[in-house]
């Protein structure tokens, strides 16, 4: 039998999963193995160092680079203010000084009689990372960071823009198929995590800013929309740093599109639960999707869903059975199962010859595809 692995996303009503939490330098971390954590907690923190902000002290005093000690007026180490007096210029024969106030505030670095620049560093940047995964801390990796684990519903999505943000899951459209329009959002949404159906609007994405949502999960977006609300062309190749007020996750892709009634039904019956949802994208070695993190918490967590682990079960392999998502047109964003993979290319309705895979849609008609135009779908 044929096989062939491809790529997929997760809507899972109950998993086991794991989020690692690693400071970007070393730090103090404040939890130990065996915790259990929330999600907006902080589970560890470090300082950055400061902006580095260069000043051509030798050149605003007209001195030579080797005579700039002579002029400091502050030594490394030291702490100026912004405006406060840098270095001065022996001026001729003590007359006409030229005074080189500090441009900003920060601690002086290095004094270079090279290149006669001056160096201040800024104050530290605070960083505290919260835990994302309300769960457990099940490794520690001292001045580092954790990695915590729980039971959740998780759902990715196709496409995202904005970090972390949090809140409790607020439904707004009765079907996968209606678009979050500007009128579905009321001012009740502050701090939650807005779930529509379809299309979101440039004019919705502007009033949830407004409203103070904390993020909005839907299943489509129009790319004009998308450089309305942003006020400029986003490449996709990373995302997650955009400052824009809410995060946002697509669940289908670009365009008019109906989130998929599986998990649109799935995250609504998590309706009101705090969940956790990260936008950053990469598209890159090493992909990144945004997800929505659910956690499962006391009495009402069912059991996790457990993992075939036969010798005929292998992750992302592409076999009968397994749920699929058409992503090319004419059938782009509906979900079937696979009914066969042929082993030999089938010369296709272009005239081109490809590898494809029998699809069985909703309606009972199977149809054939390329293989490179579906995604693997893990429920």
């Amino acid at each position: 039998m044929s096989q062939a692995y491809t790529p997929g996303l997760k809507a899972t009503r109950c998993v086991r999963h794991q989020s690692r939490r690693f400071l970007p330098i070393s730090g103090d971390l404040l939890v130990t193995r065996g915790q259990p954590v929330n999600a907006t907690e902080v589970v560890a923190r470090t300082l950055l160092p400061g902006p580095v902000t260069p000043v051509s002290v030798a050149r605003l005093l007209s001195v030579p680079a080797a005579e700039l000690p002579r002029c400091m007026r502050k030594q490394i180490g030291d702490a100026v203010e912004a405006g406060e007096l840098l270095a001065r210029s022996p001026g001729i024969f003590g007359w006409f000084p030229v005074d080189c106030p500090a441009p900003t505030a920060g601690v002086v670095e290095t004094i270079s009689q090279v290149t006669g620049q001056v160096l201040l560093r800024g104050a530290p940047l605070a960083v505290e990372l919260k835990a994302f995964l309300t769960g457990t801390v099940v490794e520690t990796v001292p001045h580092e960071g954790a990695v915590i684990e729980a039971e959740v519903t998780l759902v990715q999505g196709i496409f995202g823009i904005g970090g972390e943000a949090y809140g409790p899951i607020r439904p707004v459209c009765p079907m996968p198929d209606d678009d979050l329009t500007a009128a579905r959002l009321t001012a009740d949404l502050r701090g939650a995590i807005v779930v529509g159906g379809a299309r979101v609007t440039a004019e919705a994405l502007s009033r949830a800013v407004e409203l103070g949502v904390s993020a909005i999960v839907t299943g489509g977006i129009d790319d004009h929309d998308l450089r309305d609300f942003l006020g400029y062309d986003l490449g996709v190749a990373t995302t997650g740093f955009e400052q824009v007020g809410l995060t946002l996750i697509i669940t289908e892709g670009f365009g008019d599109i109906a989130m998929a009634a599986s998990t649109f039904e799935l995250v609504k019956s998590r309706a009101g639960v705090d969940a956790a949802v990260n936008g950053a994208t990469q598209i890159r070695a090493g992909v990144v999707r945004p997800e929505v993190v659910i956690p499962w918490t006391g009495a009402e967590r069912p059991a996790a869903e457990p993992v075939p682990r036969d010798s005929a079960y292998t992750p992302g392999l592409l076999q009968a059975g397994a749920a699929v998502r058409i992503i090319r047109d004419p059938w782009f964003g509906i979900i079937g199962s696979v009914g066969a993979v042929p082993s030999e290319p089938q010369v296709l309705a272009s005239g081109s010859k490809a590898r494809v895979v029998e699809v069985c849609l909703g309606t009972g008609e199977r149809v054939v595809v390329p293989r490179a135009n579906v995604e693997l779908l893990e429920h």
